[in-house]
């Protein structure tokens, strides 16, 4: 079987549709990547168990011929700026530490109801005011990619973990926000598709504010299709939501 890691987010959807591989062996490898390379800190919390569930639970609607999407049994990371329900969001801040929410983001609950996979939340700049994600409680994030002299180099920020989860290949996908950069620039930082949507294509109910007027929700992919695929989840009017474009 090819390394599951390698595969684009399009790649793993057909493989799945054509049995190649279950959403569970997909996902144990994405897990697996996680935990292999945590020295590159582009996580706050991982939630393999969720993940797990979230997998089996996709598979079974496979099975039955019940399949909720092209994102069903796809392997994604969340930046730690959305409310997940039962799920630690820090914000990247000592100050929320514990906060379970006992609700879900709109954006994280799209994902979910289309079958998404969370593998975990991942790290930010704090309260996403960075640019290069040094500013996180829990420590920096490493760029993948090493400088011509090997040394570390920053992922950018806000974004960062997000970034370089799907740089890293420890998610075929990740959410982001950018109020003044921090989608894209992460994305440029990583060598990956980010980007910002007209402001209010996406809900941002659930999501901790940084600036409600210039915050906007986002995908990250290794490409342009894939970042499509994820945008077009997320994407659409949420009357939870009062800036959300109606009709969208």
């Amino acid at each position: 079987m090819a390394n599951l890691t390698e595969l684009t987010l399009a790649q793993a959807a057909q493989g799945l549709a054509a049995g190649d591989f279950t959403s569970a062996e997909l996902t144990d490898a994405h897990i697996a990547a996680v935990e292999g390379a945590r020295d590159l800190n582009a996580f706050v919390t991982e939630t393999p168990d969720i993940a797990r569930e979230r997998a089996a639970a996709s598979d079974t609607r496979r099975s039955k011929g019940e399949v909720a999407g092209p994102m069903d049994g796809i392997p994604i990371a969340v930046k730690d700026l959305f409310c997940t329900d039962g799920v630690l969001t820090s914000a990247g801040s000592h100050i929320l530490d514990g906060f379970k929410p006992p609700y879900e983001s709109t954006v994280s609950q799209n994902l979910r109801d289309a079958g998404a996979v969370m593998l975990g939340k991942a790290n930010l700049d704090e309260f996403a005011m960075g640019s290069a994600n040094i500013t996180s409680y829990y420590g920096n994030v490493i760029n993948p990619w090493k400088g011509q002299d090997g040394k570390d180099l920053v992922p950018g920020g806000s974004s960062g973990g997000s970034a370089a989860a799907v740089a890293g290949r420890l998610a075929l996908a990740a959410t982001g926000t950018d109020t003044g950069g921090s989608i894209r620039q992460p994305a440029a930082f990583c060598g990956i598709v980010g980007m910002k949507p007209t402001y209010g294509a996406v809900s941002r109910y659930g999501l901790i504010a940084f600036g409600s007027s210039l915050d906007q929700v986002g995908p990250f992919a290794a490409n342009v299709a894939d970042a499509a695929a994820l945008f077009d989840i997320i994407a659409g009017h949420d009357p939870l939501d009062s800036t959300s474009i109606a009709g969208f």
